[in-house]
């Protein structure tokens, strides 16, 4: 069973989502509160949430904050962003804080509840109009993707090149366009991304997107 804990300051909202979450049988709506720091007071009294569902708009202690909270004190606790708004700087936010995924309030009861269970899977989560605006969107514009690679990159084993099919995959170019820029076919390109798919444990495109924004944003501050 799949423990939830929704985060909203509308009640209204609260209560429904506990109406749809509870049409299914594996997952259980364990509590609800009205903004972060109430969710974060909730579990430091030993409830065991497996996912929060996250408004990222509240007072007091919004969904950005909220998720940086928990998963500083709950690394293994999935939180997974909801909101009517499509706010380019919350949804870099939410992620830098470690949100696993993101979706509109306006989707259908059975995506939320199957982004629940995606999340708590381990899996990443972003919704298809969201994650056409990822890309460039955490990039820095002052260099060129080829210019640095976050040093977190070494680890993953991951060849020069590869390393630079990463950077322009979350540029935004196609296969296509990234084997015109490196003078290889798209073949290769695709065993590339194969492989860095492999290396790196992703599902797809968007993922290896997302892992290298984030990991570019997440060492900016210490690049001399």
């Amino acid at each position: 069973m799949i423990s939830v804990l929704i985060v909203d300051d509308d009640p209204f909202i609260r209560e429904s989502l506990k109406l749809i979450i509870g049409m299914d049988p594996e997952v259980e709506v364990t509590a609800t509160a009205a903004h972060g720091a109430e969710a974060m007071e909730l579990m430091g009294n030993g409830l065991t949430i497996h996912v929060v569902l996250m408004d990222i708009r509240m007072p007091i202690c919004d969904g950005v904050e909220g998720t940086r909270l928990i998963r500083d004190h709950y690394p293994d606790v999935r939180v997974l962003m909801l909101t009517t708004f499509d706010d380019d700087d919350y949804i870099v936010e939410a992620l830098q804080n470690g949100a696993s995924g993101y979706l509109l309030k306006n989707i259908p009861p059975d995506r939320i509840i199957q982004g629940i269970k995606t999340v708590h899977d381990g899996n990443m989560l972003i919704h298809p109009d969201i994650a056409r605006k990822l890309t460039g969107m955490l990039r820095p514009t002052t260099t060129s993707p080829l210019a640095w690679q976050p040093p977190e990159l070494e680890q993953y084993g991951l060849t020069p090149a590869e390393k630079n099919i990463v950077a322009l995959i979350s540029d935004g170019l196609s296969n296509k366009e990234i084997a015109g820029h490196l003078f290889l076919s798209e073949g290769t390109i695709k065993n590339y991304v194969t492989e860095i798919l492999s290396k790196l444990n992703l599902r797809d495109r968007t993922q290896i997107a997302i892992f290298y924004l984030k990991k570019v944003n997440g060492t900016l501050g210490n690049k001399s």
